[in-house]
């Protein structure tokens, strides 16, 4: 995750902070398994926060205009910018921006041509506030159980007492949680829950830029080697050595009949870029 101080993140509540930072790869060439083990694909995703323009923001904004997709081009082929633009609830995860990143993942899991997606954020100083406590506040009690699966099927890495202890320590993630400290992006690095905190541009999309250049570099690879190396990553991670290992060579057969292994090879051999086609 790229963070730009000040400005794309100036701080991370504790008990949200794992939404983002766990979210690093989300869609691209392949999507992550879901709980039942099907239908979702796996690949590299960056979220980076902070608009490529300081401009005004009204107190309210289309709901369609909350979530805006952008397919790149040229030379950024194959990178798709999800643009999250609710200024007036800071981002937060309303139930028609769950809905819209829903309906934006189902659209792009099955577009194989889509490798890198960037989540980002186009208001200044804000990523996202995590849920929309003030809509959550006019929920019945029967509906917030429902909604929180929603934001899980749609994100499925948040949960800040199960990830934020394997990712820092059990008790750093108690102090963390307990007191609801807000870190700020250098602090939340030092304790790896970011992977970079940068100086801020005049544009204020230093975030977005470093982003940017993380996907650009994604994007030669061969899409179904880092499918399954994020899925053997992902997995791994929730068992012992020996399983993981175990998984890894599961992972590794896959490749193995593919075209693209055989194109890696040849480019090897030839001395030239392979041309993976992800087949």
């Amino acid at each position: 995750m790229a963070v730009a101080a000040p400005g794309a993140w100036g701080a991370l509540q504790a008990g949200r902070a794992r939404l983002v930072a766990a979210c690093r790869a989300w869609l691209g060439p392949g999507w992550r398994l879901s709980g039942s083990g099907a239908g979702r694909r796996e690949g590299p995703a960056v979220w980076a926060g902070g608009p490529s323009q300081r401009r005004g923001y009204s107190s309210e904004a289309k709901t369609e205009d909350e979530l805006r997709v952008r397919h790149l081009e040229e030379e950024n082929r194959g990178i798709v910018v999800l643009g999250i633009n609710r200024a007036y609830g800071k981002n937060s995860l309303s139930k028609s921006l769950i809905k819209m990143l829903s309906k934006a993942v189902d659209a792009l899991k099955s577009d194989k041509k889509v490798r890198t997606v960037i989540i980002r954020s186009e208001v200044p100083g804000i990523f996202c506030a995590g849920a929309d406590l003030k809509e959550r506040a006019k929920m019945h009690s029967s509906e917030v159980g429902p909604f929180v699966s929603k934001i899980r099927a749609v994100i499925n890495d948040i949960g800040g007492t199960q990830r934020l202890p394997r990712a820092i320590g059990m008790s750093l993630a108690k102090e963390l949680i307990f007191s609801a400290r807000v870190l700020d992006g250098q602090e939340a690095k030092a304790v790896g829950l970011i992977s970079h905190v940068l100086e801020q541009n005049q544009e204020g999309d230093a975030a977005y830029r470093k982003a940017l250049d993380l996907a650009r570099e994604f994007l030669p690879q061969g899409p179904v080697a880092m499918r399954v190396a994020k899925l053997a990553i992902n997995q791994g991670m929730e068992v012992d050595l020996v399983t993981g290992l175990a998984i890894e060579e599961a992972c590794y057969a896959q490749t193995i009949p593919t075209k693209d292994r055989l194109e890696g090879l040849l480019a090897f051999k030839e001395k030239r870029p392979p041309r993976y086609k992800g087949e």
